[in-house]
């Protein structure tokens, strides 16, 4: 019944599948991972499209910060690089994502549980990942869709992961009326992700001999710290009303 498919159609759905299921994967793993109480899967869906969203401001907002490094600092120079990747990219992508996470969840009646943070910042992040998959995958190919699968997808999750771990106990500390302490954690909740963000796009940069030994050694811990930390604010996890 498919004999009418062309093998460019049929070549593009694996594409898209190669790209998407990892997100989709990933999202399942950290729904689960909700002891207390399931989020609205509308609400969930929706933090997937707000990740969509935030991909396409994080692309406008490195464009132009782009433009002005390139005006400032010399290309191929230690600081250019630093501050590529640490700030046009880190900066513009986790502050994009923090922004929409905010705005669709921190006044949310559902938001009611520490873990929650959690499931939000993943679910955007991974909303981000799955649409910038997509993007990459659909230019340069099903190679691309494999290498991203084990790398920048999980990778995302991760650094959702830390916003969300922050962003969970400033939730928790507004509640109980400590604004400052809350704000301290809102303010993590962007660095944090930005650091990691950052180190782990200079390192993947790197062309020294070890180099792809440094990134693998970096992702493996960063993947293994972020597991660590979902199953243990998972067991953790309490209300926050």
């Amino acid at each position: 019944m498919f004999y009418f498919l062309s093998p460019i159609l049929i070549y593009n759905g694996i594409l898209i599948a190669a790209a998407v299921i990892p997100a989709i994967f990933l999202m399942i793993k950290v729904y689960r991972s909700d002891r207390l109480e399931k989020e609205d899967p509308a609400l969930l869906r929706g933090l997937v499209t707000k990740g969509i969203l935030s991909s396409l401001l994080a692309l406008v907002e490195e464009k132009i910060l782009s433009l002005i490094l390139g005006a400032l600092v010399p290309q191929g120079t230690l600081l250019f690089n630093i501050l590529l990747y640490f700030v046009v990219v880190a900066c513009s992508e986790e502050s994009s994502k923090y922004i929409f996470l905010k705005k669709n969840t921190w006044k949310n009646v559902n938001f009611n549980c520490q873990f929650d943070g959690v499931v939000y910042a993943v679910f955007v992040a991974l909303g981000f990942a799955l649409w910038e998959n997509i993007s990459y995958v659909m230019s340069y190919g099903l190679s691309t869709a494999l290498v991203r699968a084990v790398t920048a997808i999980p990778g995302h999750a991760c650094f959702g992961v830390f916003m969300g771990v922050f962003y969970g106990i400033a939730k928790r500390y507004e509640n109980a009326g400590d604004l400052s302490r809350s704000s301290m954690m809102r303010g993590l909740s962007i660095l944090v992700p930005v650091l990691l963000h950052g180190a782990y796009d200079y390192i993947a940069s790197m062309e020294q001999i070890n180099s792809g030994w440094y990134f693998i050694g970096f992702v493996a811990v960063l993947f293994a710290v972020s597991y660590a930390l979902i199953v243990k604010a998972s067991r953790m996890d309490t209300y926050i009303e």
